[in-house]
């Protein structure tokens, strides 16, 4: 790479890929367009969804990867009820009717939530049974019920059960004496509804069997045996068996079910003494959270039916009959007990740039040229190394760390540690509230503690969303700042299967703000000063504000303009309006939205000048990107771990940063963003129906991936064997 050199002038704008024509006058906006501003935040999640269920059933992709894309969005739709729609129950049971940006109430979301899910899980269902169980058959895996078992295999299983599931299950009636047991968070259970025959006039006994979480839920049938594989899952195997657990009496029926439970965390941070404490507290309340889904199999009587409902405290619009299995993420075991790389996608080994091959060489090569890396087409490698050589170099005092995911043998945690072992000043701000990774973040904090780092529980009110790593050394002309950036975790799995970008700099102006913004974090700052630095919850909102409204003026004044941003989420109100503006007064706007996005692209009058898109591939696009092409007479390009909405503009702590080489300039709008446009194969449009659409093909045009393309890119990258 080239040495770094001064502030470049302007970069020529990327070509149009997306759209040719030019853009639109700016007519006014219509009343039809004012109501049909926003997309419902809760229904634009599941249209998110909606395209992971379509990878599953993309009959391109490789048939275990389809299996995974099944399991994933399961495991999507258990976090949506147990965040987003516990939310909407609550303010229901609180009598809440202010409607959200769309202008539903939550009573009326939920009622919508139902019809779709119903429907997606229709398509889940029918995708398992009538696409992916019959093409795993033909290549000689085969998923067998209780009723499809030959003798031999019968057998088995009954040995299997008696050995090691009988054991450790407790079936627990349910009548005057036998309160309804306090079943976990999205633990299988079978109900099962049996009679004494020497009572006959007493009928509909219920007995209840929780399925302890050590057992597999996915069985290999005589696993040794040659041939196809055959499964089974271990809720057919119980409800086979049932019987065995009630002797003397006579089964009627025994049906899989699952409840989820509410599972956000409520904390008074303000009354919370001991933020460690108190969360451990509320984590083991999460066991007892409220009901807010039942999923049960189809076939249960209406008494055993209603009883459960009625235990549970649900109405029925909170119920999902399923033909079975329950629980499809449990299939994401199937990937890992199955080889056969004929059915997943080609390995990719991640590419090392030649600049980073030395670890020991990394402040050297950072001190002449900034450096970005797009994960996981390059390494994550070069992450760990920054935080492992700053643990062992013997010029480097201090060492600064946010952590908000990290992986369970976290070598960036385990190299804050040497640090401090070593003698160096270390800091480590640990997001406790992390959703789900909580208690991990309790354990590695606690690591941390005794290894004599500094560890900071985040901030009052806000979580430490930003992704930064700052290194203090001590060289010939002083002390220096190294600093690495990043719109992902530092996490080194995710890495390899999420896009990211990662930045290291030893820039005065950008080092000197990060330091700024750790003690900001750690010590007391109400209005810390950002220049370059784009940081929430100070000046973020504040200045993407104003540089969209830029763009606008710019175009009225016949300027060029145009506004390029790929990001997760799109929901904060007052951005969306200003884009709009801005669109109206005739900025080209385009936007990668991988998830949930309330702007409504294409209305006359209003945004037909903004077109959206989405991509669910491989890789979980997770990188936040963002351009602006009249910054000033000169163009600016941002990239961070903040999305637009308003929990990331003012309840965390975030970062976006300025990418100002301009080698690394053009690698963003001259590869980046341009290829991700260019996607015609795992790309979707939004329209303004709120339908994602393919992307449409001029006539000829092959099919074109842009993760395809980056996978192939970082091979021509990668040094040649020795």
């Amino acid at each position: 790479m080239p040495k770094r050199s001064s502030r470049p002038k302007k970069i020529a704008p990327i070509p149009p890929l997306v759209v040719e024509n030019p853009p639109l006058p700016p007519p006014e906006p219509t009343s039809q367009s004012a109501r049909m501003a926003y997309f419902n935040r809760e229904l634009s999640w599941l249209a998110f969804d909606r395209r992971v269920l379509e990878q599953a059933q993309n009959e391109g992709n490789p048939l275990l990867e389809r299996v995974k894309f099944l399991a994933i969005f399961s495991s999507n739709l258990d976090e949506f009820f147990e965040i987003r729609v516990a939310g909407l129950i609550e303010q229901v049971d609180s009598n809440v009717t202010e409607p959200s940006i769309d202008g539903l109430g939550p009573r009326e979301q939920l009622r919508r939530i139902h019809s779709v899910v119903a429907s997606l899980l229709d398509d889940q269902h029918r995708c398992w049974h009538g696409q992916l169980m019959p093409a795993l058959a033909a290549a000689d895996i085969h998923f067998k019920t209780a009723d499809q078992l030959s003798q031999s295999e019968l057998n088995w299983v009954k040995t299997y059960f008696r050995e090691q599931v009988y054991p450790v299950l407790t079936p627990l009636a349910v009548d005057q004496s036998h309160p309804f047991p306090q079943l976990g968070n999205k633990t299988l259970n079978v109900v099962v509804s049996l009679d004494n025959p020497d009572i006959p006039d007493l009928v509909g006994f219920m007995a209840i069997l929780p399925v302890p979480r050590i057992l597999p839920r996915l069985v290999g049938i005589e696993p040794s045996r040659h041939g196809p594989q055959r499964y089974i899952f271990l809720s057919e195997i119980i409800k086979l068996c049932a019987s065995e657990l009630f002797p003397g009496y006579r089964i009627h029926g025994a049906h899989a079910f699952r409840v989820t439970r509410n599972s956000d965390l409520y904390i008074d941070e303000e009354e919370a003494e001991n933020l460690l404490k108190k969360i451990e507290e509320e984590l083991r309340n999460l066991r007892r959270g409220a009901a807010v889904r039942l999923e049960i199999e189809e076939g249960v009587d209406d008494r055993t039916f209603a009883a459960l409902c009625d235990h549970l405290g649900l109405s029925h619009e909170y119920v999902f009959r399923l033909p079975g299995p329950l629980n499809l993420m449990r299939l994401m075991s199937l990937y890992d007990l199955i080889d056969r790389p004929d059915l997943k996608f080609p390995a990719f080994t991640p590419a090392l740039p030649p600049v980073l091959q030395a670890p020991e060489r990394i402040f050297d090569v950072i001190r002449e040229q900034d450096l970005l890396l797009h994960h996981p087409y390059d390494s994550f490698t070069p992450v760990i190394d920054f935080v492992e050589q700053a643990a062992r170099d013997p010029q480097v005092f201090a060492l600064k760390q946010t952590l908000y995911r990290t992986s369970g043998d976290s070598p960036i945690v385990r190299a804050l540690i040497e640090a401090s072992q070593n003698g160096k000043q270390v800091t480590a701000l640990v997001e406790l509230k992390a959703r789900f990774d909580e208690a991990n973040n309790i354990q590695w904090a606690r690591q941390l503690e005794e290894a004599g780092v500094h560890v900071v529980y985040g901030v009052v009110g806000l979580k430490i969303h930003c992704k930064c790593s700052l290194v203090v050394r001590r060289e010939a002309k002083g002390l220096r700042h190294y600093v690495h950036l990043g719109t992902g975790n530092y996490n080194p799995r995710t890495a390899r299967s999420y896009t990211d970008l990662s930045f290291f700099t030893c820039r005065d102006h950008i080092t000197g703000e990060v330091a700024s913004l750790f003690n900001s974090l750690t010590g007391f700052s109400r209005s810390p000063s950002f220049q370059h630095l784009l940081v929430a919850p100070y000046n973020l909102h504040t200045r993407i504000q104003e540089l969209i409204g830029r763009e606008a003026e710019h175009a009225r004044a016949g300027q060029p303009a145009r506004i390029l941003a790929k990001m997760n989420n799109l929901v904060d109100g007052s951005t969306i309006e200003n884009l709009y503006a801005a669109s109206r007064a005739g900025v080209r706007i385009d936007l990668i939205v991988r998830g949930t996005c309330c702007l409504v692209p294409g209305i006359h009058g209003l945004s037909e000048n903004i077109r959206v898109r989405g991509t669910v591939g491989r890789y979980l696009e997770h990188a936040r990107a963002f351009y602006f092409e009249n910054h000033g007479g000169d163009s600016l390009v941002l990239a961070g771990s903040a999305d637009w909405m308003s929990r990331n503009f003012f309840r965390r702590a975030e970062v976006l940063f300025p990418i100002e080489a301009p080698e690394l300039r053009r690698r963003v709008l001259d590869d980046l963003f341009p290829r991700e446009f260019q996607d015609n194969e795992n790309a979707r449009e939004l329209h303004a129906n709120g339908a994602y659409l393919p992307v449409a093909r001029r006539d000829g045009e092959p099919s074109f991936s842009a993760q395809d393309y980056f996978m192939a890119a970082a091979a021509n990258r990668a040094p040649l064997p020795d």
